[in-house]
């Protein structure tokens, strides 16, 4: 991809992210969201195929971040001598829950349920693959079937995320995940 073309992509997302979370995906319109990317519809439709594309391609890359988030995280204290499955999971859940505050526009919109048809689908599966990837940290890179105690964890924090985005400042949500990841701790410590 040409360095104009990534350009014209990232104005995109970024109006789309601007619009959808102000709008709502029903309400959000491809007018408004190539008017404050300032491309052109054509632009919108070559890089993401329409509406529906979009949001999945925002929605994609809000859940690159908060990975990206907490695995850094979890080698920067793997790199510490953290060893503790327990230790490291916490650790990984903290940058997630914190980057639904910090892109709370974002975590919101994906909770409020108005996305376009089959969404639900892409959901489910990102939350699949979530778990599996907790499934491996907490177990230590065990295979097998993703036990309960996984599954309830990562749908815990999955909700969790969406009140942190919720709160009204910064202090309020940051106890939240403190508060949250006091009770995790209870149980993966078990």
């Amino acid at each position: 991809m040409s360095e104009r073309s990534a350009d014209t992509r990232r104005a995109l997302l970024t109006a789309a992210e601007q619009v959808f979370t102000a709008a709502g995906y029903a309400e959000a319109s491809v007018a408004d969201v190539v008017a404050r990317a300032g491309g052109s519809v054509g632009s919108l439709y070559h890089h993401f195929g329409g509406k529906a594309d979009l949001y999945v391609a925002l929605y994609e890359d809000f859940n690159a971040r908060q990975e990206t988030r907490s695995a850094s995280a979890v080698l920067w204290l793997r790199a510490a001598g953290e060893q503790d499955p327990g230790q490291l999971f916490l650790a990984g859940a903290r940058a997630y829950l914190l980057g639904c505050w910090t892109e709370r526009g974002l975590a919101q919109l994906f909770h409020a349920g108005d996305g376009p048809p089959g969404f639900t689908v892409v959901a489910r599966q990102r939350h699949r693959d979530w778990t599996r990837q907790n499934h491996s940290l907490l177990r230590a890179g065990a295979d097998g079937e993703v036990d309960a105690l996984v599954l309830v964890l990562t749908t815990v924090l999955s909700q969790a995320g969406h009140e942190v985005a919720l709160r009204d400042d910064e202090a309020a949500a940051t106890r939240l995940v403190e508060d949250v990841l006091g009770i995790v701790a209870k149980i993966v410590a078990g």
